[in-house]
Order: C-alpha cells, then structure tokens, then sequence
C-alpha cells in the first residue's frame, strides 16, 4: 500500500471528483497495454528546494492513483544539475512524502542511470542520431529559430560518425572546458516542436555531484534523462503538469530510437492558489534574503512551512482530492484550501483556552482563595477525546477587546453594567473599573450569579455573548505568533512595470504576541499536534519551544470565508 494505513489517517475518498488520469489508468488496465504488468508511476523531484503546495497534487496523483489500481510508486529524484543540488534538499523531500502520508516502493536517483544513459547516448551515435555540437549556447539559440520561422543546421550537424564518437569519449574524459561543447540529438530543425530542433542531450559541467562526486564532468539534460529513467523503471503512466505535453514528442522520440520500454508521458494541470507563489527559484530567493525564516517558515507555501503552521496532511489530502485532474489550468482560492483544513481541524483539534491579550477581571463576590473545576469537553466533535477539568477562581484573564468602557452600537461583549456568559462557567455583570497613570484599563471588576454555574440561567434570562477565560493563578505564559498571507495581492507575480513580486509582500503576515496567558493543560501540548483555542483560531506547538518558553503558531483562524462563499454561490 502507498498510504500509510497508521490508525490516525484517514484517505479521502478518491472516486468523488471527476479525474481523467483515472480514467486513463483503467482503461490502459483493461486493455492489458502492458499486458499483466502492474501500474507503475514515479515521482521525480528535482532535489533543489523545499517541496511546495503544488507538488502535494503530483504526489497525491502519483502514489494515490497507483495505489487504488494495486499498483507501485517510485521515488527518484531527478539529479542531474550538481550545481543547484544538495542532501538538504533530498532529506526535506523524504520527510515531505512522508509527512503527507505516502511511503515509496523504490528509492532512486537518475544519477543510478548516468552510466545506462552514456551508453544509449553512445548507441545514438553510432546510429547517426546524435552528434557533438561546438556552438556556443548563444549560436545555438540563434540557429534554434522561432515560433514562426524554422532553425538552421549548425556547421557541425554532420560530423562523421567517428569524430563524434571521439568527442564525445573526450567530453567524458574531462578533457574540454565547460560550455565548449554539448552533444545533440539529430531530429529536425524545422520541427513546428521548437523542442524537436535538436535538443541538447549532454552538457559539460565540472562540478561536484551531491552522490556520485567527481566522477562525470557530463551530465545529462532532463528531456533527456527523464524518460529513459522511466523506462529503465518500467513505468507505465509518467503524469506530469502541462507545460511539459510540447516535450512529450521528445519523450518518445528518445524511447523509440532507443527501442526500451514504452513508458508514456501524461499531462495534468498544476495546481495554482491565489496568494502564493510556487517558483521554487523565488522562494529561494525569499530565503537567502531574509525576507522569511528559512524554508520551513510558517508563511512559505512548501509542505514543511504548512507542516509548522499546524495544516494537517489528511487536510492536504482532501483538498487535493477535491480539486481532480483535468487538462486546462486554472486558480483556485486559498480560502478553499482552508475550509478544507478548517474541517479536518475542526474534528482533530484538542480544545483549550488561551488569552492573547490579557485583561484581568476581578469577581468581587466569589470567594478569595477558592477555586473550582469546571469539566470541558476536549474536542466536542470526538466523543472519545474525553474530558478536562479547568480551574476557575476569583481572579481570571479576559481578552482586552472584550471589554469597552464606552461600548459602540450593537457591541454585546462585556461593559459596564453588561452581563456576560463566562464559557462553561458562570454569568458575570461588570459594574467598576481600575485604570493605570495614563488612563488604560487594567483591571475589571464584575460580580457572578452563582445560580449560573455551567453557563446557564435558572431564569431562563437570556445573554447575547459568550466569552471565554483563563484562571490568573493557574496560567502559563506563551509567545504566540499570529501568521497571515505572505503576500497581500491574490496574483503575487502582478506588479507594475519596474516593479517587483517582493512588492507584494504582506508588511503584516507575522505579529508576535509575547505575553499570551494559556490554561494549564495547554502546557503538555506537543508539537505539530492540532489545537483549538476557543473563539481565537487554530494553532500548533512550534519547534522553537522550550521548557521555559512555549511558542504557539496560529495555523488558521476560525472565520471561514469560503464557506460564505459557497453558500452564495448557491444561493
């Protein structure tokens, strides 16, 4: 199985949204095309960056559609350019699959075919379809033509086939400079396929490869890298985003010429989300620059950034599944993303309260050095999940903005002479207020109906808010910090001309709370599990805690926009 089957995931339903890739797959099945071979798929990141939002659609397609036809999925990372690649990236990578539910039949790296690949590029040769090219990389953009107009043979297409062969033997030894010269296949230059112009098959690079050293000082270009990996896999649907179906004649070209085994190249939309960018060459950028902590910075869109935030992989999972597959790209709203972590939250997420800016409010009626239980439940939606006891006593914390000294129109929260619902607790009326020198409140004091405990009246008397509270005495003190969109317009890439995507960028994405007051069950969390802090938002543990210092990071707040969305739509 690809899904981890551990008794906390849970695999969406994948038959609900319509998916040509299925669709493909079946009848390819019930063809026999590779007559009783199993469906094989591969998922080949190129190990020079952190895994982002729109790789989680590949992997889900990859592993997921491969395991409902009993099938098999490889991971192989596509390490052909040594100068952009590091360990960092291809540990990140396992921890990403892994993360998101999905465990591989065979780990692989093209750098295991470097050898294969110089062969078939040496049978090329000898078959007159390859030849060494001495054109610099700006002649060969000038010979390569254009949309509307065909190339031009390059003065060295026909060499003979034993110089070629000498050359590119000496290409390999190391004997000439980087750039001088690359080996081509021999297609067409007036190809309508710009990509069929005689593509580059090998370029000469010295430098130091992340796993095999300094061994090759030639390496292989991803067209033509990729498809002899898949064949030398035996995969059966290499799935893959659109803008790579104008390469898929070349794909073939190369496995037919080769006569390997037929592995065939299938196209999907990429997945696309409004207020984020998905250029793994600009989020580097982001990082190097200091704009964000590091790859894993809550705000990045790659997995292990959503990871720290709190996003769920089951959460993941279901919006992925509930995008499917087609052959036209679009964008889809960020928001839907979060309705869909927002329910797979709602279900998973241990409650608790916590006071991000806290107000002390006095009850001058309740007992001084007395404190009672009150039993909460710890997720509502999971009966299972069990209870809590809460400590209540005299003295407690409020949110500053559920207080007004002067309370605007239709403002319900507590004020002088309101009466309040204290959560799952008593009914409370402020009546008196302490300020400090420069005239800020600092204190509320209120008194309690003790008929009221648990919440409710035994008048029947009605209250329009419901606030919620932690006991003074029996607080921990955490750092909170409230995460936004990274970027404040929904097309990041749209700026004006001379402008930058860095303009973009949301000056309020991160606010750090320092003083946050939390309930006392609240210091056993853990990180990365899910947590609801009543009437404030979802959040996580972060890694960067200590004993002596716990960090939360809000995941996601609990309005959901895209729900009223969806219902006006359907309205």
């Amino acid at each position: 199985m690809a899904v981890h089957t551990d008794s906390h995931v849970e695999t969406p339903e994948i038959h609900s949204t319509p998916n040509f890739l299925r669709d493909m797959i079946a009848e390819d099945v019930r063809l026999k095309r590779y007559g009783n071979a199993v469906v094989q798929t591969r998922f080949p990141p190129e190990p020079n960056g952190y895994l982002h939002i729109g790789h989680a659609k590949a992997i889900c397609l990859d592993f997921g559609l491969a395991d409902e036809f009993g099938g098999k999925t490889n991971l192989r990372f596509d390490d052909t350019n040594p100068e952009k690649e590091e360990q960092e990236y291809v540990d990140s990578i396992q921890n990403d699959v892994r993360w998101l539910g999905f465990d591989w039949e065979r780990l692989c790296y093209a750098s295991d075919y470097f050898g294969q690949l110089y062969e078939w590029a040496i049978q090329l040769l000898r078959a007159g379809k390859a030849y060494v090219d001495d054109l610099s990389a700006d002649e060969i953009r000038q010979h390569r033509g254009t949309l509307t107009e065909p190339g031009r043979d390059s003065p060295y297409r026909n060499r003979a086939v034993e110089e070629n062969l000498d050359l590119f033997t000496r290409m390999k030894a190391g004997e000439f400079p980087d750039g001088s010269r690359v080996l081509r296949a021999k297609i067409d230059m007036a190809s309508p396929n710009i990509n069929m112009r005689d593509p580059i098959m090998y370029r000469i690079l010295h430098a130091e490869h992340h796993r095999t050293g300094n061994e090759w000082c030639i390496y292989p270009m991803y067209d033509y890298a990729h498809g002899q990996s898949d064949s030398i896999e035996n995969v059966t649907h290499s799935m893959c985003t659109l803008e790579f179906a104008d390469h898929r004649p070349l794909y073939r070209w190369f496995i037919e010429q080769l006569g390997i085994f037929p592995s065939q190249q299938i196209e999907f939309d990429r997945l696309n989300l409004t207020y984020t960018l998905l250029s793994k060459r600009k989020l580097l950028q982001l990082v190097q620059e200091g704009r964000v902590n590091g790859w894993d910075d809550p705000r990045m869109p790659t997995l292990s950034g959503f990871r720290r935030r709190g996003f769920t992989p089951e959460g993941i999972r279901s919006f992925v599944t509930s995008l499917g597959a087609t052959r036209t790209n679009g964008i889809i709203d960020f928001e839907m993303l979060e309705h869909l972590q927002r329910d797979d939250l709602n279900k998973r997420a241990t409650r608790g309260m916590a006071v991000l800016r806290p107000l002390k409010l006095v009850i001058d009626n309740f007992p001084e050095g007395q404190t009672e239980y009150v039993e909460v439940a710890n997720n509502p939606e999971d009966p299972a999940a069990g209870t809590r006891q809460v400590p209540f006593s005299r003295e407690l914390y409020i949110e500053r903005e559920d207080f007004r000294e002067v309370p605007p129109p239709k403002y319900y929260r507590l004020s002088p002479g309101k009466e309040v619902r204290l959560r799952n607790a008593y009914f409370v009326t402020a009546h008196s207020l302490v300020k400090d020198a420069v005239g800020s409140v600092v204190e509320v004091h209120c008194t309690y109906d003790p008929a009221s405990r648990g919440g409710n009246s035994p008048d029947g008397r009605k209250v329009k808010s419901t606030m919620h509270w932690v006991s003074a005495a029996h607080t921990i003190s955490a750092e909170v910090r409230l995460y936004d969109k990274l970027f404040s317009n929904p097309n990041p890439l749209h700026v004006p001309e001379g402008g930058s995507f860095l303009d973009n960028l949301n000056p309020n994405s991160l606010e750090v709370v320092s003083h946050a007051k939390l309930e006392l069950s609240l210091a056993e969390a853990k990180v990365g599990a899910p947590y609801q802090f009543e009437r404030v938002g979802y959040f996580c543990l972060d890694p960067d805690s200590t004993a002596e210092k716990l960090v939360f990071n809000r995941t996601l707040a609990l309005k959901d926009t895209w729900a009223r969305i969806e219902k006006k739509a359907g309205a």
